[in-house]
């Protein structure tokens, strides 16, 4: 008689390894999944079959959260003119509270990351045209907002490459300017 699956346990430990995920990025090993969860890699393997299940499981877990995070960052204020709105999305994305996103995803933006998670760019694309769309449309602009994605996208390409954060949140001050003009 096997065990009964308990999907609380399973929870717990996908949340550690997407904690420790976000922070140390994804482990080509099972090993420090398993240290961070307090466990070990048979019972990894137990609750979630393969590595790369786990893996699949954890960039799942960690997009959810990061759209919830950057869609809240990037909603319409009422008391806010949107231009200020995105000003602080684009802190709050780059700044410690987005960076682990940043670092987790930035690797799947390009075609290595389809193996592990077929669809990736075009989904972490359209995901965040509708939230844009909106907040444009409050300046009456609401076609801009695949521009706005284009220009935060390949800001956040250079701020990865280059890691100058001060040069890159002056050009999108820059970007910010030319929407207000």
């Amino acid at each position: 008689m096997g065990r009964r699956p308990q999907p609380e346990i399973r929870q717990r430990l996908l949340d550690a390894c997407t904690d420790h995920a976000l922070q140390h990025g994804l482990p080509d090993r099972l090993g420090p999944l398993a240290e961070a969860t307090g466990t070990s890699t048979r019972m990894l393997i137990y609750h979630f079959e393969t590595r790369d299940r786990l893996l699949r499981e954890i960039l799942g877990q960690a997009r959810r959260r990061q759209l919830d995070t950057f869609t809240d960052l990037l909603r319409v204020r009422p008391d806010e003119p949107y231009l200020t709105t995105l000003r602080h999305a684009w802190a709050g994305m780059t700044g410690p509270e987005g960076r682990p996103y940043l670092r987790m995803f930035g690797r799947l933006h390009d075609s290595a990351g389809e193996p592990l998670w077929p669809g990736f760019r075009r989904g972490a694309t359209t995901d965040w045209l509708a939230p844009l769309e909106q907040g444009m449309r409050t300046l009456g602009r609401p076609e801009l907002a695949t521009v706005v994605l284009a220009v935060i996208r390949g800001l956040l390409m250079d701020l990865d490459a280059t890691g100058d954060a001060e040069r890159t949140d002056r050009a999108f001050d820059a970007f910010l300017a030319t929407l207000r003009a």
